[in-house]
């Protein structure tokens, strides 16, 4: 096995000669600043440097599993990324079966440039627009006012922060995730729609048993890198949409790392919580490949 291996990589040489520079760039930004997590198990001091620091062992882990805001931030993070998750994961996949229907070339183009578009507006941008139209004088309030006598505060009420945040990522993401499903869907065979149609199936039995069959395994692959990334809610987003009162909803692991790591400069502690929050994400992701691998037989490894 390593004989035929070793063969092909010499006969192919030429290959893996373009592939250095891509592997060299990830081994050098990728890899080499890993041991920067060292400083998770010490009390970092800038003069000491990494080498020189105090070790604490696992202190900083202990501290933050242990203070009384752990289970809300820890909990508002999963809340937040489960609800997106099972919420707007399948909404790409409807916008790319709606699509793949369009036989008009002229017409299919165009709807993918509305639902494209949102994806290229900045986060900041998007923030600013949530907080202009909810605000208690902006349009939304101007005609839940027809209906009621005092305007709604969705902006700082903590019951609506979750709503916002992934109606507005729904809103944002999906048409340009669904790309990767339009792609796949261009393999699906015509005949097989038309022998169906001539057996008499209706549009949804040919969308189950032909569309839905050629999206089966990028599916599969998506949600496992969805699961594995279930923990990074979206830092940005979080932290613009953040207000004193919607605090108890909106904050969550990202943006604790930043307000403790960096604007308090609890270097150590900061870099054991974010520590914590990517080996959960590890975890989640060697499960969620387990798991479909056994359903479905689609695996990343």
């Amino acid at each position: 096995m390593k004989r035929n291996r070793m063969a092909y990589i010499k006969k192919n040489w030429a290959l893996y000669l373009f592939l250095a520079p891509a592997l060299l760039s990830v081994f050098i930004f990728n890899y080499i600043p890993m041991y920067g997590v060292l400083i998770a198990f010490q009390n970092f001091s800038v003069t000491k440097g990494i080498w020189g620091s105090d070790w604490v062992g696992l202190a900083h882990f202990t501290s933050f599993l242990t203070s009384p805001n752990f289970l809300q931030i820890f909990l508002n993070t999963i809340k937040l990324s489960s609800y997106e998750l099972l919420i707007g994961f399948p909404v790409p996949v409807i916008l790319a079966l709606m699509l793949h229907q369009i036989r008009r070339s002229g017409i299919k183009k165009n709807i993918q440039l509305v639902i494209y578009a949102p994806y290229f507006i900045s986060t900041v941008v998007i923030a600013g627009m949530l907080f202009l139209f909810l605000s208690p004088a902006g349009p939304i309030n101007g005609l839940l006012g027809l209906f009621m006598n005092k305007p709604v505060s969705f902006m700082s009420e903590p019951d609506y922060f979750r709503t916002i945040f992934i109606t507005s990522g729904i809103w944002q993401g999906a048409g340009f995730a669904s790309i990767v499903y339009v792609a796949a869907l261009s393999n699906s065979d015509p005949q097989l729609h038309d022998a169906a149609t001539i057996d008499g199936a209706s549009l949804l039995q040919r969308i189950w048993h032909i569309d839905l069959q050629v999206l089966k395994p990028v599916m599969a692959v998506l949600f496992i890198l969805a699961i594995g990334g279930i923990m990074g809610v979206g830092f940005e987003k979080a932290y613009l949409l953040q207000t004193d009162r919607n605090l108890p909803a909106s904050e969550i692991i990202d943006t604790y790392v930043y307000k403790r790591g960096l604007l308090a400069g609890d270097w150590s502690f900061g870099a054991a919580v974010g520590l914590f929050n990517t080996v959960i994400g590890l975890v989640l992701l060697a499960t969620a490949n387990q798991v479909v691998k056994k359903l479905k037989g689609e695996t990343l490894y």
